[in-house]
């Protein structure tokens, strides 16, 4: 079974601006409420260490692997829970700019395997959650800054 959840939100910098700030792992901590933290190179192919932090509280480490990494355009990672088949998820971030040079944010997963039917209802309300309060924050942090 498949479930996917995505999230978007206008924020009034440009995707090199946004890009900047979602790919400066070690700041995370300093802003990001769900995504605590990311360590390694986003590199295609590569395997990162992400630290999430779900809305009630728990912290799930995980080890996916870059699938995407479009400068200012997209930054995509596939993890998976024990064995590929039983919980995988694939995490996207993709950047648009619209016409008076803003970005679109759209953050989301795309969930498959045999646990899937079992977890969708606290996907959609923790992780969700978790992907909005990210993606306000990111906002905030642009949005305030100096250009």
């Amino acid at each position: 079974m498949q479930h996917e959840i995505e999230t978007t939100i206008a924020i009034a910098a440009t995707p090199e601006q946004v890009w900047s700030v979602l790919l400066d792992f070690a700041r995370y901590p300093e802003w990001n409420p769900f995504v605590r933290s990311i360590e390694g190179q986003p590199s295609e192919g590569s395997s990162i260490k992400v630290t999430l932090s779900s809305p009630e509280g728990k912290t799930m480490i995980f080890t996916p692997i870059v699938l995407r990494h479009h400068p200012g355009r997209e930054f995509r990672w596939k993890g998976k829970f024990l064995l590929s088949g039983i919980f995988d998820g694939e995490h996207y971030f993709c950047l648009s700019e619209d016409r008076e040079g803003s970005t679109q944010l759209t953050h989301g997963e795309r969930f498959s395997g045999l646990l899937v039917p079992l977890l969708r209802g606290r996907l959609d309300r923790d992780t969700k959650a978790g992907f909005e309060a990210m993606n306000t924050a990111l906002k905030h942090r642009l949005e305030r800054r100096d250009a």
